[in-house]
């Protein structure tokens, strides 16, 4: 009997981890008395989030042969991501923790345990799931992975297994952190998270980045020169997050800006991840753009009032009934 390989609504490379947050708000991290620990790791987020809206969705990465590892394996079946293609590395680094501190509504700092490298980062062109890639209705991947080898080639294969094929978006997700090092100046390192981004985005068909990742890869710090820029770069769909001001989509065809929804703000670091999450859900059930980015939005701004990020990932149900609250208090219905 011939199976049939499963096609997956989503398929995610990058990061993954355990994130340990503070129990007390607006204190320092030697001031913090008790931590609680979720899932973490942007792919690893924005593959729950989209599994919270029905999808399914698959990670490719990696963690260590440890406690935090076997935890990462738990946390992803049991919020409804496939894990098969997660691998488990037993002669390398640790599974990476994350730190942060809460000071709402806008200071998040976080400090991440990845030295000299993560198991994620250890991933080869020979470890890939090529079919499963390729066949993805969407592909997501992020700047991150660029900034090491092995993963930089990993990505690589990918990318050139895939194809320029539709919804195969990149995530200009830079954090310097990760690329600086004995080698690299600051400067050095934008520099080169600059370069693999525009080669990357020849491969891509969506961008998505907040204003200031997007100024790095474009040098535009206006909006909708920096999304031009983006299409002019390769996409044909460029959004870029502009925080408590909304955000702006561009294609060919259309500019589309949608308003924040205003939320009081708890843990702001996993409202872009959530957005990524239900822009693959709108992507992939045909909504138009307008409707796309209001419901992304709304899903962005209940993860920012909540505590955790993983498993704050709102389901449709939670982010259609905010929605319609929204519409009925505007007497739009």
């Amino acid at each position: 009997m011939t199976v049939t390989p499963t096609v997956h609504d989503l398929v995610a490379i990058g990061r993954v981890g355990v994130d340990l947050y503070p129990l007390q708000h607006n204190v320092t991290l030697d001031e913090v008395h008790t931590f609680e620990k979720f899932l973490g790791g942007s792919a690893a987020n924005v593959t729950v989030a989209a599994a919270r809206h029905g999808r399914h969705a698959a990670i490719v990465s990696a963690t260590a042969a440890d406690a935090f590892g076997r935890f990462v394996h738990r946390e992803l079946l049991q919020l409804g991501v496939d894990d098969a293609y997660v691998q488990t590395i037993t002669d390398g680094p640790p599974t990476p923790v994350t730190f942060c501190e809460f000071f709402p509504p806008d200071h998040f700092p976080r400090w991440f345990y990845r030295y000299p490298t993560a198991p994620d980062l250890l991933i080869t062109p020979e470890s890939l799931p090529l079919q499963a890639i390729r066949d993805a209705r969407v592909y997501w991947s992020n700047l991150t992975g660029l900034s090491q080898e092995p993963s930089r080639a990993a990505h690589v294969a990918a990318r050139e297994e895939r194809g320029r094929a539709p919804l195969t978006v990149l995530d200009l997700d830079y954090l310097s952190v990760f690329w600086r090092d004995r080698d690299h100046s600051a400067g050095a390192a934008r520099d080169e998270a600059r370069t693999q981004a525009l080669e990357a985005l020849r491969h891509a068909t969506v961008a998505v980045g907040n204003l200031e990742e997007c100024e790095l890869v474009t040098g535009e710090s206006d909006p909708r020169q920096a999304a031009r820029a983006l299409l002019t770069a390769g996409v044909d769909l460029a959004v870029v997050t502009l925080g408590s001001r909304g955000v702006l989509a561009m294609t060919p065809d259309e500019v589309v800006g949608v308003d924040a929804f205003p939320v009081t703000v708890v843990n702001a670091l996993g409202a872009g991840d959530a957005f990524g999450g239900a822009l693959i859900h709108g992507l992939l059930a045909g909504w138009d753009l307008e409707r796309t980015l209001h419901f992304a939005t709304v899903a962005g701004a209940l993860v920012a009032r909540r505590r955790a990020c993983s498993t704050a990932m709102p389901t449709t149900a939670e982010v259609q009934a905010l929605l319609s609250d929204v519409e009925v208090a505007d007497g739009a219905i």
